[in-house]
């Protein structure tokens, strides 16, 4: 894809903006807004956490943060779940007073790698305020596959070209950019089977009608101890300690750098004042602090992480140019709309 397509000046901006993403983080948190107040008379009203579907991991990340924060504060934090990329589109239109919010995963950044339609620019329109919490996927094969280890299943692959196949939900999703991932850094080659969401992909492996997915952890969890599938590695750059025993794909393969994890977190409104950001980063490191609350990511499937808006900022830069890199090199198009 050359640099004149329009798939590739999409990812030449977003690549570009995220260049800048770091420093405008720092200006923003170096100066106030127009709609500034100091950190000691807010919240003095309720404030809306906008996000994705109810039942989905955000939605339930969320309220456990909602409900946390909201005792902290002594200001109520309301939840609101709305479709696909509407949560984005809302809050990038919304007011930066710090009373509208985003809790939203790695594909606020990574869709407009493939996508060019979304309503929003995430450089240009948020800034981080914490990284809540990680997640990797699981590389799970069906028990017919006769492979056993990531070796064994890139052997095989390289074997027969063109004859495994993987499921995914929509293109975009953490799991298809994980296996497009696997497949340019093994050099091999296993077809996309598309289906129109997770648990159908999902179902279908655990069926044996496709060889391999790769399995958002808390998703693989009941099919891993029922035995209908079988997990090789974890797509984190540590072992997880979600998944103990499970190495990683990067050490069990000999795939130096792989790396690719479910990221979440929370947003404002470009232009929020720098001691609101900092006043609600606080706000969720003393949450975290409590190993009860930890406890109750954990057993959700997913681990609490927390930080500065720069440590989150500079995940979401890493994160977006290694995913730009993938997208580049597989070729993968906009498929959204077709």
């Amino acid at each position: 894809m050359g640099r004149g397509h329009p798939h590739g000046r999409a990812q030449s901006r977003v690549r570009a903006g995220f260049a800048r993403f770091g420093a405008a983080i720092m200006a923003a948190l170096a100066a106030a807004g127009p709609f500034a107040a100091r950190a000691q008379e807010y919240p003095v009203r309720p404030i809306r956490i906008v996000t994705s579907d109810v039942g989905s991991g955000s939605d339930y990340s969320a309220r456990v943060i909602a409900k946390g924060i909201s005792s902290q504060m002594g200001q109520q934090l309301i939840v609101d779940n709305r479709a696909s990329i509407i949560a984005p589109q809302i809050v990038a239109k919304a007011q930066p007073d710090g009373y509208t919010l985003l809790f939203y995963g790695s594909g606020l950044w990574l869709l407009p790698l493939i996508r060019s339609d979304l309503g929003y620019d995430p450089a240009r329109d948020y800034v981080p305020v914490a990284w809540a919490t990680t997640s990797p996927t699981v590389l799970t094969v069906h028990p017919s596959t006769p492979a056993r280890s990531v070796k064994e299943l890139i052997a095989l692959a390289r074997a027969k070209p063109g004859v495994l196949n993987y499921s995914t939900g929509a293109p975009g999703t953490i799991n298809h950019l994980a296996a497009e991932m696997f497949k340019v850094m093994a050099r091999v080659n296993i077809v996309r089977i598309s289906y129109k969401g997770q648990g159908a992909a999902l179902a279908d492996l655990a069926a044996g009608q496709v060889q391999l997915m790769f399995v958002p952890a808390v998703a693989a969890s009941p099919h891993l101890k029922s035995g209908r599938l079988i997990a090789l590695a974890v797509t984190s750059a540590k072992p997880s300690p979600l998944l103990p025993g499970l190495p990683t794909v990067a050490d069990a393969g000999g795939l130096a750098g792989y790396e690719l994890v479910s990221v979440n977190g929370l947003f404002a409104p470009a232009r929020t004042s720098a001691a609101i950001v900092s006043r609600l980063s606080a706000e969720i490191n003393k949450l975290y602090s409590s190993p009860a609350v930890k406890e109750q990511f954990a057993s959700s499937g997913v681990e609490a992480i927390g930080g500065t808006p720069a440590v989150f900022a500079a995940k979401i830069k890493e994160q977006t140019a290694a995913v730009a890199r993938v997208v580049k090199e597989a070729g993968i198009r906009d498929e959204f709309g077709k």
